[in-house]
């Protein structure tokens, strides 16, 4: 790194305590043998996962009084030696992360390096979460067969989501294998996964929850919006609870955390020219920019560059190269066809602060509040909580 940046933070718990390592793990523990209990869960034959999007266990922990049923839990959740903070995988986005979760793979081997990223073959940014470019194929861009390929024909996998993303570029490239059930509202979709659990004697169930993360980013986590969704997701887990079979292991997770950004920090770096000099791609979130430069830019030229983020944003951010990022182990072990995707520099929201190109996105990509992408803590430590169906079920289950 240049001089006079502050230290950087470790590299994601991947393999031990990382979002890659849940669905991973269940799959073990219900039978499927190239997985390992990594988390060390307890015997299951049925687990359902539910992923929280934008839940990030810090806000969990300061919103805890609009979460009765879930603060209740997390009292309670002392047993067992399953860690109950987990690490979001690098960016922390929904789509690195969601694969990392899919396949049990790290960033630099599934290849979903961000929310928008450079495809070296067409010389385009590409999305990588809701608007798939037709010159990407989903299974092409990751071809790491998901958790739900490689599970036993014995164990039925359902993914129950909203029904916009039965057939997606997403779903396809991070969680196919899986039968989709689809809902759109919450109560609809806990329905759902609890009547594909009780359909069989062994079954893994995957959950998603959007409410959450579309309340923060329109409305920023420290809002009223925000602690109604928390409040409904509180009472979505207790239903889940109370009406799964009794020998289910449900286990709640989240893909990344968040943090309000004010608006007088959400920054058009493409008017300030010293920063986007010799740039010839812009991608990434707001708060982890990939700049990619022109081909054949001299080392002097990257250093200059960097030099300049670091003279404007000080201690905002960290500026590091795609060497330095790989060396720290940010994105895991990196494939060869996966090197390219990442920036030549990478910019690392540390401090209050969202990075825009307005060339290339829309002004109103900057009223977006709740924000993540960065390694901060705030952004990358997820709970993962292991929620007890009822007690008065399983009891009567046992008759």
């Amino acid at each position: 790194m240049l001089t006079g940046q502050a230290p950087l933070p470790g590299a994601p718990a991947y393999g031990k305590a990382s979002i890659a390592e849940v669905l991973s793990s269940a799959a073990a523990v219900l039978g499927a043998k190239d997985y390992n209990n990594v988390l060390k869960l307890p015997a299951a034959k049925r687990i359902c996962v539910v992923l929280v999007d934008g839940l990030g266990k810090s806000l969990l922990k300061q919103r805890a009084s609009h979460a009765p049923f879930l603060r209740g839990v997390m009292a309670a959740d002392s047993g067992g030696e399953h860690p109950r903070t987990l690490h979001a995988a690098f960016p922390s986005t929904t789509a690195t992360s969601l694969s990392a979760l899919g396949t049990g793979a790290v960033p630099g081997e599934h290849g979903m390096v961000g929310y928008d990223v450079l495809d070296p073959r067409q010389d385009k940014v590409v999305n990588l979460l809701g608007n798939w470019d037709a010159g990407v194929d989903p299974q092409r861009w990751q071809p790491v067969p998901t958790v739900f390929e490689k599970l036993p024909a014995e164990i039925p996998a359902t993914t129950v989501s909203l029904p916009k993303f039965a057939d997606s570029a997403m779903t396809r490239a991070a969680l196919r294998g899986s039968r989709f059930s689809g809902a759109t509202s919450t109560h609809a979709r806990v329905e759902q996964a609890v009547a594909a659990l009780a359909e069989t004697p062994s079954a893994l169930v995957y959950l998603y929850w959007s409410e959450l993360d579309k309340a923060g980013h329109a409305y920023g986590a420290d809002s009223p919006q925000w602690e109604r969704q928390l409040e409904e997701l509180d009472a979505g887990m207790k239903r889940l609870a109370a009406t799964a079979p009794a020998d289910t292991l449900i286990l709640m997770t989240a893909d990344h955390g968040m943090v309000d950004i004010p608006r007088a920090d959400r920054i058009d770096y493409s008017v300030i020219p010293e920063l986007v000099a010799g740039v010839r791609h812009t991608a990434g979130e707001p708060r982890m920019v990939h700049l990619y430069l022109e081909p054949g830019a001299s080392s002097e030229a990257r250093d200059q560059l960097m030099a300049a983020w670091l003279e404007h944003f000080q201690r905002k951010a960290w500026v590091l190269t795609r060497e330095q990022a790989i060396a720290a182990g940010y994105f895991g072990t990196v494939n060869d066809s996966v090197r390219a995707r990442i920036g030549d520099i990478l910019i690392l929201a540390r401090e209050s602060v969202a990075f825009y190109d307005l060339r290339r996105v829309r002004l109103q990509a900057m009223d977006v509040v709740g924000q993540h992408g960065s390694i901060t803590k705030a952004e990358r430590e997820v709970p993962l909580l292991r929620i007890p169906v009822s007690a008065k079920k399983a009891k009567g289950k046992r008759r």
